[in-house]
């Protein structure tokens, strides 16, 4: 089964997109997204929802629309499509009003627009990326007092993009270091890192998995060959072990589950955005 889905928002349209996708996941259905931003006024809500009715007409199927709209107006002409419409902040809200006792603050953008409530947590995550940009692949050893998370493990096992993804969506300062394969023949902790042992973490991944990875980036070479991609991992995961630090593989989880599990297992807080 295929289906078109709009995500529509006045905002940034994350929102929607999250939630629906956190639905649809549910379905063993395939999807063509339509991700609309901003949609402010009613001459752009028109035009949205005349892209609903075309797709309706020509496929018969009725696109699903995940919306989060303040303007009454608005969402009643988004209501108005053909498409089958899920607001999706308001069928929480009614309740919510209900049990706290008081009337939700209509007012756009609130979520992760950069209002006076949201500009502090801004900066704290600006400045977390800014510091996993400045450590990132052992780029700097200094300030590691500031980090919150050390990510180890050898080249390509997913360090760089879970160290953005913590730093990015949760505000975390993370820092990663790589063992190469160089390193394999003497591997150690260099002490700059072992004095926050507390904050190390380590990544590994089946060998057949960081081969593939591998030799997408450098072909037919040693460094992506089984042997190689062996060896390092072996020493790599005995290191873990006799330092006794927490690892994780990565080869069947996503960046998100990658981050959740850290997050988890070191007790870090999550700083929604």
């Amino acid at each position: 089964m295929e289906r078109s889905v709009f995500y529509i928002s006045d905002g940034t349209a994350i929102t929607a997109e999250v939630l629906g996708h956190a639905v649809l996941s549910q379905f063993p259905v395939d999807i063509t997204s339509f991700t609309l931003p901003f949609v402010e006024t009613e001459t752009r809500a028109e035009a949205v929802c005349q892209q609903i009715n075309d797709i309706y007409q020509r496929t018969g199927s009725r696109p699903l629309v995940f919306y989060s709209i303040v303007s009454p107006k608005i969402r009643e002409i988004i209501h108005s499509s053909e498409g089958f419409c899920q607001d999706i902040v308001r069928a929480l809200v009614a309740p919510l009003q209900d049990e706290l006792g008081m009337n939700p603050v209509h007012v756009a953008n609130l979520t992760h627009g950069l209002t006076e409530h949201n500009l502090l947590k801004y900066d704290a995550r600006i400045a977390a990326i800014d510091y996993t940009l400045a450590h990132d692949d052992g780029i700097s050893l200094r300030n590691l007092d500031q980090a919150q998370v050390i990510l180890l493990g050898v080249s390509r096992c997913g360090k760089t993009p879970t160290s953005l993804y913590l730093a990015m969506q949760f505000g975390i300062r993370a820092a990663n270091y790589p063992f190469t394969a160089d390193d394999m023949d003497n591997l150690q902790l260099p002490p700059a890192i072992k004095a926050y042992q507390h904050k190390l973490f380590g990544l590994t991944i089946n060998p057949d998995r960081l081969a593939a990875i591998r030799e997408g980036r450098r072909e037919n070479s040693r460094y992506a060959s089984m042997r190689q991609c062996r060896l390092e991992l072996a020493e790599v995961e005995a290191l873990y072990r006799k330092n006794q630090i927490r690892y994780l593989n990565t080869t069947n989880h996503s960046v998100e589950e990658i981050a959740t599990k850290i997050l988890d297992t070191l007790g870090l807080s999550r700083r929604m955005y």
